[in-house]
């Protein structure tokens, strides 16, 4: 199991924006094609209002890069629209990625106008592929996003991905399951997602299964006799505490004692017939049984209930957690940072009237640094490509520079790893078990302050002195050309 092609020899190469072709061709015709060119994917605003995003998406991009051509009949169809020029059509039939990639790993905790993919490629590499790039990562990131903040809501509670029926598509259910895993969750309800990516799928009956019985009782036995070691028995289609309980508990009695025994409520007050059915599993002796729990169930419901203490052992998620109902846009962006000609890589800027879409220019570096008494991350920094970061540091806010501080004692770390050369893949993938892994053991390095689901702490994020003064300059010298 795992890397099975989801696919199906479908063709991705066309998954882009029409004004990605019409620049592309408009390059060649001018000559540029061979100009080297540096783009940054980043987001601005974290989802939800929260402290930090979940990157994720980055092995389905590279999926991508590797496979990206035009086929004939894509080639028929740009010649039929009558605006591309011949020799840009005679280009694409050999098209291929031969550019370079770097990453921040997928699982990271990130944070806004940080650069988590750079592209340096060709401008007609580089180009084409910013809608597919934006699709994969948006989506991805969206979803572990909201599955991190999910599963933290439960403490050490397990949460369980119930959200295939509910997700935007296929494509949406299988790569939101693999982003839920990524962000926190133990298992996924989707088949496919665990041929695919290995994750443990898990899932009893429905209440379609009572009904075609009859009764809770018969249901039961029924299921108990198919599954006699492990069985969660969904108590809610008729009445909770009147019908489903005492019926599992009656069935329980007939099963092995070792047995693994459980419940699910679907519907209902939560902590109310939580805890009517624990009390009365327990007096039947049944102790052991678990208790878990469905119904629109997200972050705020979930603190609640733990909150309230209510006695449930797990979660199941699901549209609010695979549509990520609350936040619906992760928002990352795509933008033009540098312009490499005859080996010389000229910063490019975006301005805008809103001050949140100004860019950061320049081929960059992203650091995060660690205080290295408490090991937790502090702030991310980023300078220009091959600039230093060593003790003391000096940090300033880049909107009022006058207020700084040295920093020492810290450990910089880069957040980019290099993951495709001159085309070549040259990272080696973690498997998702290992993303989540790491996912988890990044998050414990950040400050409670960042956890909290409301006005969570500010992380900041930092500009070099020699980044800032290129950003300054962009900006005045296209000031000037716009006179009085």
């Amino acid at each position: 199991m795992g890397n099975i092609n989801w696919k199906n020899e479908k063709n991705l190469s066309l998954l882009v924006d029409f004004y990605e072709m019409t620049m592309t061709n408009g390059y060649l015709v001018n000559d540029d094609a061979n100009v080297k060119v540096y783009f940054d994917y980043f987001f601005r605003t974290v989802p939800d209002n929260g402290g930090f995003a979940i990157t994720a998406g980055l092995e389905q991009v590279i999926d991508y890069l590797k496979d990206i051509h035009f086929s004939p009949e894509d080639i028929e169809m740009l010649r039929g629209m009558h605006i591309f020029d011949e020799a840009f059509l005679d280009y694409l039939k050999t098209f291929k990625f031969t550019g370079d990639v770097w990453a921040i790993p997928e699982g990271t905790p990130v944070f806004p106008n940080v650069p988590i993919v750079t592209i340096g490629a060709h401008i007609l590499e580089a180009q084409i592929l910013e809608t597919a790039l934006l699709t994969i990562m948006n989506h991805q990131s969206l979803i572990a996003t909201k599955a991190s903040r999910i599963v933290r809501s439960a403490g050490s509670k397990p949460v369980v991905d119930f959200g295939a029926r509910r997700a935007h598509g296929p494509d949406a259910t299988i790569y939101g399951a693999r982003a839920a895993y990524i962000g926190g969750c133990v298992g996924t309800s989707n088949l496919l997602a665990y041929k695919m990516f290995d994750i443990p799928a898990v899932g009893t009956m429905a209440h379609s299964w009572v009904q075609f019985y009859g009764s809770d009782e018969l249901a039961f036995r029924k299921y108990a006799k198919a599954y006699p070691n492990n069985v969660i028995f969904l108590v809610d289609t008729f009445n909770v505490l009147q019908s489903g309980v005492p019926s599992a508990i009656r069935v329980f009695r007939d099963m092995e004692p070792d047995a693994k025994k459980g419940i699910r409520l679907d519907s209902g007050d939560l902590k109310y017939l939580s805890t009517k059915a624990r009390k009365m599993l327990d007096e039947a002796g049944y102790e052991n049984a678990i208790i878990t729990v469905s119904n629109a169930l997200d972050e705020y419901k979930i603190r609640e209930l733990e909150m309230q203490k209510a006695p449930i052992d797990s979660y199941g998620v699901g549209e609010r957690l695979m549509t990520a109902r609350s936040e619906a846009v992760f928002g990352g962006v795509y933008k033009l940072a540098a312009v490499e000609k005859q080996g010389v890589v000229d910063a490019r800027i975006k301005l805008s009237e809103d001050a949140v879409k100004v860019t950061n220019p320049g081929f960059k570096e992203a650091w995060r640094l660690y205080d290295n008494v408490t090991g937790k991350a502090f702030a991310d920094l980023l300078t220009m490509k091959g600039e230093p970061v060593a003790e003391p540091y000096k940090l300033f806010d880049e909107l009022m520079p006058w207020r700084h501080k040295n920093v020492t004692n810290f450990t910089a770390k880069k957040l980019q790893e290099q993951i495709v050369k001159d085309g070549k893949v040259v990272y080696k993938f973690p498997t998702l078990s290992e993303i989540r892994d790491y996912s988890q053991e990044e998050i414990s390095k950040l400050w409670d302050g960042l956890l909290r689901f409301d006005m969570p702490d500010q992380y900041y994020v930092n500009l070099s002195f020699d980044l800032w003064s290129e950003k300054k300059r962009l900006m005045e010298e296209s000031y000037a050309t716009l006179g009085d």
